[in-house]
């Protein structure tokens, strides 16, 4: 990307967008209250927690049956072992390089995670694991999906998710500079019971995912146009 978009008023309207869906937020607030915000993932009803969020997120993770191995709810506590205390905890624009590349690397090792075994052996995948961090990391976590990661990455392994956090680091920058209170009512001033980095991925989501053509922050169209494709 050449300039820090989105600006504001863009990220207004893809609110204004999120805001018409009907219980969009639902299982998010479920999610905050039944973990009192604050996802740990040693503990077993959390896992379940997170599972059920992630299937309500369109993941699609198949429940073991009564008696059948549990690979999500194993895979997710070693991975948990292993990255829960090093994951960043900064807001997205306050992070640093180091916290980046952590959180890169926490995000291919989750995206490899074994989530279903048997005939049909699935990993976890890219997008699901971008979604499990930010729900473990709201404020910290610019979550993607595939349709964003082509468009602006064109890859999606730790590398391309390290890319897409320094964007969104450079966007929550800017974003809070031109609101100029410190960022701490963007959200609130738009109607949005999340963090600035998922609305940044709302943006994303609407410009990207959704196909939304028209005027999105350059007078000339899509506001990836005019020399700002990643």
């Amino acid at each position: 990307m050449s300039d820090p978009l989105p600006p504001l008023a863009e990220l207004r309207r893809a609110a204004e967008v999120f805001n018409g869906f009907t219980n969009a937020d639902t299982s998010w607030l479920r999610l905050l209250t039944e973990t009192r915000s604050a996802i740990d993932l040693s503990q077993p009803a959390h896992r379940t927690i997170l599972l059920r969020w992630l299937n309500s997120w369109g993941c699609r993770i198949r429940y073991p049956r009564e008696g059948e191995p549990a690979p999500f709810d194993d895979g997710i506590l070693t991975w948990w072992e292993t990255w829960g205390a090093t994951l960043p905890a900064d807001d997205l624009a306050d992070l640093t390089d180091a916290g980046i590349d952590t959180a890169a690397r926490a995000y291919a090792d989750l995206s490899g995670v074994v989530v279903s075994a048997g005939r049909t052996r699935r990993t976890l995948g890219p997008t699901a694991a971008a979604k499990a961090l930010y729900a473990l990391r709201p404020n910290t976590i610019m979550p993607w999906d595939a349709a964003i990661a082509a468009a602006l990455h064109g890859a999606r392994d730790g590398s391309a998710f390290g890319r897409h956090l320094r964007l969104g680091r450079a966007w929550a920058a800017a974003v809070i500079a031109e609101a100029g209170d410190g960022g701490a009512e963007i959200p609130a001033s738009m109607g949005r019971p999340v963090s600035l980095a998922k609305i940044l991925d709302e943006y994303l989501y609407v410009a990207f995912t959704m196909g939304a053509t028209g005027d999105w922050g350059t007078n000339s169209g899509e506001w990836w146009k005019n020399g700002n494709r990643g």
